[in-house]
């Protein structure tokens, strides 16, 4: 029972923050393994002085503490019922950097990739590259002691760290590191002493049991206390002990000059899996960096996932059964030799192209650094991949990474394989073939008993085949609940009894971590799961289409369990996702967290009525909708879109707001606040409006909001030239979106000036004379009101499907709205005609692209001496269109184009004008969009597609930027050479 003031004591103590609400801990009951198990609490700490606190706080509370870092383990290690300590927020800093010795010394919760931006401009880098690397943190990875793909050149966690400062369970503080180096918090005599005489005591049995491979992650590295030539270094007998012996504070580790730019990339295409694994031994003799497996399934999956499709046809040829991907960072002489070599060894094992049947391979040499980078992302992204299975049944990590000796791996995976087969499931393989650590899903469906019962029967088959091999049933991921209690079958229990010992004398209580290595629960107990016994989802009637996905709601669980928790949406930087959460650091404002809470509301487990409750509308609140996950979460979660979803739920049981209204009915008010502009705009031009403004709407007086304009536009502007009955392929239907029409219609009518410049007939589309202007639907989305969306999409749709049928390409400006079409529409109203339409809508610049590369665009662009800073739309990114507007503007001569690499601009439709959120908009802003914008000179040209963007831009950098169509319409006006 938890004493009802441990809440309240935490809250005077520690600086950061304390969470005991259910939603809270309900987001750290998971990581990215099958476990749950709700904490009593969560502390966020501040300073280390936090988690001291935390520490005596759970002492003297009788609970266990666990420390988590990115949240990523895959066996359950950051799982417990006690207090959970989440350090990634706040002790990420950087706290010593030694260039000349290529060593720092960083606080646990600093992200990898994080901290190798850090070290990049001295030349540095950290070279455990895990392919979590964007949201693993260095204290969890110590605690992991994870390896990372070039292992085989850099080693482990283990051998790049130099020393620990930690907290051990009684509160007393130590630094740990080799014996020789005199350290003012040397850890207690009595404990230091107890380790080297178990160390002197078990050096036989050590080195009779322990496996004789490099990826050797499991138990306690005793090995770690034996005698040895070189001094002892107790920090690695902490790392891989996965926060159970003591806390770090901060960790000293070993730096490595930055790999060669000048790498070269080696794809061997192997006909059958059996040859490739066969010739990774031979392979690894050439001293390669690294050698990865990508096999046939995770092929066949990446090929559905939009992002990796480009890359996988830039480097595979034809239908190979195993790629293994070979790298090579050397001098460029010496990469152009070893792939030399690589060929022959691929062509002496009688592999060519052409060659056809069980000959049939060969090596695709990939030398650009942008291709190695996208394929080194989808090598990276191979768990998640493998995760995008939308069937009920799931790959699952239970022998993901067991690591025999290489001249063995051929057989293990033969016969580990036939072990599926005999349970009636089948395995994806992946990863490091160069160590015999190759990853491995059974696909299994956790829900059912029978699933669970087959996942234990197939790990103990699996690590008895592992012994013979003698190799690590625990090669990468750890022991966490999924493995600790198979170490007595692998090491012995003279071993385990050792293990026992060591967790006694540094923890006696068994405070720190309890359950993992020592003392573990059954692995197949499915009350410590995510989907525990008794686990149902309510079977709610849903506004969208979620039948591509299983169970209740129509699809929705299966769409919401998608999330695997493995936590790419945590990255802080490149492409999009997350913003919110890049913003606040929370787990709260992170795609992942809002999953979770969704599935635990769903099934129940937050309480009646969670999914209307207040509390999910504060966990969605920041969620922008800008859709980046549905293209950047390799599962495909689309928060975007479940955020709607909720909204119409929380709707249907509480009623719509005045402000919800507000900005669901736009395009119906539009036409009268237009007449009433000058009347609307009293709001910014009268002291005291504005603040009226926002207590009774909500709407900051921080901003000024939307000029309706007099001059709109109107459905005839576009009805020019050659009736679009009689222009053929020439015709073209611009779908006049709200925004463009009633605040931006230059934008519309610059447009339609670039599209008769091309040749091309334009009609608006509409309903008719008299009929209220066509809108896609999306204020309705942005504000729940899905009933109303859904009525203009029907309307939408029965005044496009016509020109579509007659072969014309609809054509719109503003991302959100003409990808709405392409998206909601289809899960709004599916069907054929739907689907008719969104595969006939295309943004303007796609439209121009397309016709361009096709021959039929013939623009007569003059030259454009300026230079332009290109932001892209969060949509255009999402549905991969950014390329188009790239190509649009390249049509221009001489124009020299650069594009801001930015995540959303955070204005959001009306996310950037809502009082409780103005500061997150503009700290979205900040990040890197208006900072870049600030710096651009004076004449240079400031692009943005989407009408939020430019508002945006306009508030934050006072710059005004403008649509594509614009920056093209005024190259008309331009003469076609020099002056």
């Amino acid at each position: 029972m938890i004493r009802p003031g441990l809440s309240r004591r935490l809250s005077k103590e520690i600086a950061g923050e304390v969470l005991f609400d259910r939603f809270s801990r309900g987001r750290y009951a998971t990581d990215a393994s099958i476990y749950q198990i709700m904490p009593a609490g969560v502390v966020v700490a501040r300073t280390t002085d936090d988690v001291a606190a935390a520490l005596d706080a759970a002492r003297e509370e009788g609970l266990p503490l666990t420390m988590r870092g990115g949240g990523t383990s895959q066996c359950g290690q950051t799982v417990n019922s006690g207090l959970v300590v989440d350090t990634s927020k706040y002790l990420n800093r950087l706290l010593e950097l030694d260039v000349e010795g290529r060593r720092a010394v960083v606080e646990p919760g600093i992200v990898l990739d994080d901290l190798n931006r850090l070290l990049k401009p001295h030349g540095l880098w950290f070279p455990v590259d895990v392919s979590t690397a964007s949201r693993a943190t260095i204290g969890g990875m110590a605690g992991n002691n994870s390896c990372g793909s070039r292992s085989l050149r850099y080693g482990t966690m283990r051998d790049n760290v130099i020393a620990i400062d930690a907290i051990l369970a009684d509160g007393i503080r130590g630094r740990f590191a080799r014996l020789d180096q005199d350290a003012p918090d040397e850890p207690p005599r009595d404990l230091v002493a107890a380790m080297l005489a178990l160390g002197r005591r078990e050096a036989a049995e050590i080195e009779a049991r322990f496996p004789k491979v490099q990826r050797r992650v499991g138990g306690y590295n005793l090995d770690a206390l034996m005698p040895a030539a070189e001094p002892i270094n107790l920090a690695h007998l902490l790392v891989g002990s996965e926060g159970t012996l003591g806390i770090s504070t901060a960790i000293e580790i070993a730096l490595s000059p930055l790999p060669k730019t000048t790498k070269l990339l080696g794809a061997c295409h192997f006909p059958t899996f059996r040859a490739a694994m066969d010739a990774a031994q031979h392979i690894v003799a050439l001293k390669p960096t690294s050698v990865e497996l990508v096999d046939s399934t995770m092929i066949a999956l990446a090929r559905r996932i939009d992002m990796f499709v480009p890359t996988l046809e830039a480097f595979v040829e034809g239908d190979p059964a195993a790629l293994l991907l070979v790298e090579f960072a050397d001098e460029a002489d010496e990469n152009e030799r070893s792939i030399e070599a690589l060929r022959d060894v691929m062509s002496g094992l009688g592999y060519g192209f052409g060659k056809g049947g069980e000959q049939e391979g060969g090596v695709v040499a990939v030398k650009d650094a942008k291709l190695q980078a996208a394929i080194a992302d989808l090598r990276a992204s191979g768990l998640n991949i493998m995760m995008s299975m939308k069937e009920a049944g799931k790959p699952v990590s239970f022998v993901e990474d067991c690591a025999v000796p290489l001249e063995h791996l051929a057989d293990y995976t033969d016969r580990l394989t036939a072990i599926f087969e005999r349970h009636g499931t089948r395995g994806t393989w992946y990863a490091h073939a160069s160590e015999g650590c190759l990853h491995v899903r059974p696909v299994l469906n956790v829900k059912l008993d029978k699933d669970v019962a087959t996942m234990r029967a197939i790990a103990e088959e699996a690590f008895a085949m592992v012994r013979e091999y003698k190799g690590s049933h625990s090669g990468e991921h750890g022991d966490g609940i999924v493995r600790s209690e198979f170490h007595e079958q692998m090491f012995g229990a003279r071993i385990v009894r050792a293990f026992e010992e060591v967790k006694a004398i540094f923890d006696p209580s068994g405070l720190l971590n309890s359950g993992k290595i020592v003392h573990p629960p059954k692995m197949d107990d499915r009350s410590l799961m995510r989907y525990p016994p008794g686990y149902a989802v309510e079977d709610i009637t849903t506004a969208f289409d979620w039948s591509a996905w299983p169970g209740a709601a129509g699809g929705l669980q299966g769409a919401v369990e998608m999330c695997n928790n493995n936590g790419a949406c945590r990255k802080m930087a490149g492409a999009v996702m997350c913003p919110s959460y890049r913003v606040t650091r929370n787990e709260n404002d992170v795609t992942r967290g809002r999953a979770n809470t969704l599935r635990l509301a769903l099934s129940g487990q937050l309480g009646p009525d969670a999914l209307a409750s207040d509390d999910m509308a504060e966990t969605l609140k920041l969620c922008v909708s800008c859709k980046a996950c549905r293209r950047e979460c390799p599962t495909g979660v689309d928060m975007a879109k479940m955020k709607a979803e909720v909204l119409y739920q929380r709707g249907k049981a509480k009623g719509f707001s005045l402000k919800d209204r507000l900005i669901a009915e736009l395009p119906r008010y539009a036409p009268v606040a237009a007449r009433l502009t000058g009347l609307l705009a009293l709001r910014d031009r009268i002291p005291g409006f504005a603040a009226l403004s926002e207590r009774l709407f909500g709407f900051s007086r921080r901003r000024t909001l939307p000029i309706f304009r007099r001059d709109w536009f109107r459905d005839g502007e576009g009805d020019r030239g050659e009736p679009l009955s009689r222009a053929g392929e020439r015709g073209v239907v611009l779908f006049a979106d709200t925004f463009g029409r009633w605040f931006d219609p230059e934008t519309l009518r610059a447009a339609v000036k670039v599209l008769e410049a091309g040749g091309y007939s334009v009609a608006t589309a509409s309903l008719g004379r008299g009929e209220r202007p066509l809108c896609c639907g999306r204020t309705y989305l942005a504000a729940g009101l899905a009933d109303r969306a859904r009525e203009e999409a029907r309307r939408t749709i029965a005044a496009l499907l016509p020109h579509v049928r007659a072969g014309r390409t609809i054509v719109g400006l503003e991302p959100s709205c003409i990808l709405t079409l392409r998206d909601e529409f289809l899960a709004l109203v599916p069907g054929e005609d739907a689907e008719s339409v969104a595969a006939g809508a295309m943004l303007f610049e796609e439209f121009l692209v397309r016709e361009n590369r096709a021959g039929r665009l013939s623009l007569p662009l003059g030259l454009l001496d300026r230079k332009a800073y290109l932001h892209g739309h969060c949509h255009q990114k999402a549905f991969g269109a950014m390329s188009a507007v790239e190509g649009a503007l390249r049509l221009i001569p001489n124009l020299d184009l650069e594009v801001i690499e930015s995540s959303c601009c955070g204005m959001a439709g009306a996310f950037g004008y809502d009082a409780e959120t103005i500061d997150v908009s503009l700290a979205m802003g900040e990040l890197s969009l208006l900072p870049a914008v600030r710096s651009a000179s004076e004449d240079a040209i400031i692009v943005a597609n989407g009408t939020s963007c430019r508002h945006q831009i306009a508030d934050g950098a006072g710059r005004k930027a403008v649509h594509v169509a614009e920056v093209l319409a005024g190259a008309l006006d331009r003469p076609l050479v020099a002056a």
